[in-house]
């Protein structure tokens, strides 16, 4: 405290003058009425910058919980939009098909896409009720599969993943084939075993068939962007653009499809162990 007091002593002369000026502002702005009007417009502009900046510093760092919120949403609407395209296919009375897919939301805490094994890591788990086998849709589109799961956290096998196949068909003319990436470039990949008297054209959609209970059926997987029929050749050679872009994957929302356990049994005891 004394050396605050013997610094206030020691620049006395100083403070006088800064408190004289200031004094002497306030009189002037206060008895004109120019520099009165201009120094409440300078001062409103100068706290209207500091408020939005302000603001603007708020909501970045709410950002985290504004993607929450937004990516919840949008797995309810999923899960509505889905049970309304059941309805109208399906008898009213099936409750059962018509509600079979419920969507979990969940945000991606880490992912590869240089590797020709690409994994992704959210942060939902078994106590959220995701398990292996369930599949995972992102902004665009299909993403994937869970492979793995802990209590808290859960790992999918990508789409770029070459060990990863999927049910595809061409919306258009409703022919069902495998996509299966091959490692080359993360934003396209292969639609094979498409017959030979098929007519795939470029900018065709591809979608999932939804022959497994794990898709629905028409989720967006990609579009063509080329396609070639060699001579005698079975199939043709499909390359499709990935709907999904894995490069800015954050939020992934997993599909729980409840008949899935029932259409396994059932094709387990019919067909037997897959070989």
């Amino acid at each position: 405290m004394e050396r605050l007091i013997n610094f206030i002593y020691e620049y006395r002369a100083f403070f006088t003058f800064l408190f004289l000026e200031l004094l002497c502002a306030w009189l002037v702005i206060e008895n004109n009425q120019y520099q009165s009007t201009r120094y409440f417009n300078s001062s409103n502009q100068v706290a209207a910058q500091l408020l939005g900046f302000s603001q603007d510093v708020r909501e970045y760092f709410s950002l985290r919980t504004i993607n929450e919120d937004l990516a919840r949403e949008n797995a309810e609407l999923r899960r509505d939009l889905e049970r309304a395209r059941q309805q109208l296919s399906l008898p009213l009375t099936d409750t059962a098909r018509i509600n079979q897919f419920d969507f979990v939301s969940a945000r991606v805490v880490a992912n590869s896409t240089h590797l020709y094994k690409n994994f992704i890591t959210i942060d939902k788990g078994a106590r959220d009720g995701v398990a292996p086998g369930m599949a995972v849709l992102g902004d665009g589109g299909a993403v994937g599969k869970v492979k793995s799961v802990s209590e808290r956290y859960a790992v999918l096998i990508s789409l770029l993943n070459v060990d990863q196949q999927l049910s595809g068909q061409i919306k258009r003319t409703n022919h069902f084939g495998t996509v299966r990436w091959d490692g080359a470039n993360i934003m396209h990949t292969n639609l094979q075993f498409i017959p030979r008297h098929a007519t795939p054209v470029v900018g065709d959609t591809i979608v999932t068939s939804g022959y497994s209970a794990v898709f629905p059926e028409g989720i967006m997987i990609g579009i063509v962007r080329e396609a070639s029929l060699k001579p005698e050749a079975p199939f043709w050679e499909i390359r499709v653009e990935l709907a999904q872009d894995f490069g800015r994957l954050t939020f992934v929302e997993v599909i729980m499809s409840k008949l899935k356990s029932e259409k396994d049994s059932l094709e387990l005891v019919t067909i037997g162990e897959p070989k």
